[in-house]
């Protein structure tokens, strides 16, 4: 199983990004997955995650309104929409999967056992 991230760069505050991150060896379908972020000198913290139904979705409070977690199934690639960033978003950003069934949703990431590499976002103020 391979979580490849990506999408990451330099952007200014008000700015959007699309993370992506493309899934092998598994299926997306049967996945609950979720992002997390780690800023430089803290520790990893939940972003967003989503149920393996894809039905529901839920998010930090930080990020609401501001963040969507979404997959295509076809891709097998899983995204997560970030608008109107602001400079406390930079970070390096992991996405992450786990075997599931219906709609649970899972925020901490013990919960997972495959893990992205990470892609760095950084936005300037």
């Amino acid at each position: 199983v391979q979580l490849q991230a990506s999408g990451g760069g330099l952007v200014r505050a008000g700015g959007s990004l699309r993370l992506s991150c493309v899934a092998s060896g598994l299926t997306v379908s049967s996945y609950a997955m979720g992002w997390f972020r780690q800023a430089p000198g803290k520790e990893r913290e939940f972003v967003a995650a989503s149920s393996q139904s894809g039905g529901r979705t839920y998010y930090t409070d930080s990020v609401k309104g501001r963040f969507a977690i979404s997959r295509d199934r076809a891709k097998s690639t899983m995204y997560l929409q970030m608008n109107t960033l602001k400079p406390e978003d930079t970070a390096v950003y992991y996405c992450a999967a786990r075997p599931s069934v219906g709609a649970t949703l899972f925020t901490s990431g013990g919960n997972y056992p495959y893990w992205g590499q990470g892609t760095l976002v950084t936005v300037s103020s």
